[in-house]
């Protein structure tokens, strides 16, 4: 099964064929957290700026929508033991209506990130059940360590502010699953960013659930730099609570525009 192809009008989860039972879709209209204006990008001024007609969406939150679908279907196992990789193809722009449609291809289940914009699709989640151990940091430029309380936004609460109101997260003190992604964000715009940066892809694996409250060890490394369409940084990043790894990161970025 291949992806959309590129038109125009609106694009729906029924034109993708072998739809997921166990999996359904969802949509929700898209919005931008206001900690992400930050980020000049998630801003209108700061999207005109680079070349976009109005403020993207956070690679983050599009993550955490494209979340939400399997947390329904898979749950506290998929939380604490599964993971993907995530594609930011094109962007999502804030107030866009994002379909999230589950769909099957010979490369296993994926969830794709539909809007009426243009060339189809945004974003893609290709999902893993079971993703095994964190692999070993490489070799590369080592950043600092950091540490952070997972309260509010960088625990249960950050699906809410965006809109993915999954009720499991508060009643469990669960830590959204997009929130290892945002920790890995902010090692880049905290470390490695130059101006308007674009989060582009991720593997994300969990090895437990975090707790509300607990405290992150956030470690990163960048293995490679490289050019394609501005500077990009490919970093590895382990995720720390109690001395064990809960979540482990292959985290790309362009961090500098060109």
């Amino acid at each position: 099964m291949g992806e959309v192809e590129s038109g125009r009008g609106p694009h729906r989860c029924q034109d993708l064929a072998m739809v997921i039972p166990e999996i359904r879709e969802w949509s929700i209209d898209a919005r931008n957290h206001p900690d992400h204006a930050r980020n000049p990008i998630h801003t209108d001024v700061g999207a005109q700026a680079a070349g976009f007609p109005r403020a993207l969406v956070a690679g983050v939150t599009t993550y955490a929508y494209l979340t939400h679908p399997v947390v329904v279907a898979w749950g506290e196992t998929w939380l604490r033991s599964g993971g993907g990789e995530v594609r930011f193809r094109r962007p999502v722009f804030d107030k866009d209506t994002l379909r999230c449609c589950p769909v099957v291809s010979e490369s296993g289940i994926s969830i794709h990130a539909l809007t009426d914009e243009p060339d189809q699709p945004r974003a893609t989640f290709s999902l893993l059940r079971d993703a095994g151990s964190a692999p070993a940091m490489r070799a590369g430029t080592q950043l600092v360590t950091h540490h952070v309380s997972l309260v509010g936004n960088l625990a249960d609460q950050y699906g809410i502010n965006v809109g993915d109101s999954l009720p499991l997260y508060t009643e469990n003190g669960w830590v959204h699953p997009a929130v290892w992604t945002a920790l890995a964000n902010d090692v880049v715009h905290t470390q490695i960013a130059r101006g308007s940066w674009v989060h582009t892809r991720s593997i994300i694996r969990h090895h437990d659930i975090g707790h509300v409250g607990s405290v992150a060890e956030v470690r990163a490394t960048v293995a490679k730099t490289f050019e394609s369409h501005g500077e990009r940084a490919v970093l590895d990043i382990h995720i720390l609570i109690d001395q064990k790894i809960v979540a482990s990161l292959e985290h790309e970025a362009i961090i500098a525009l060109p």
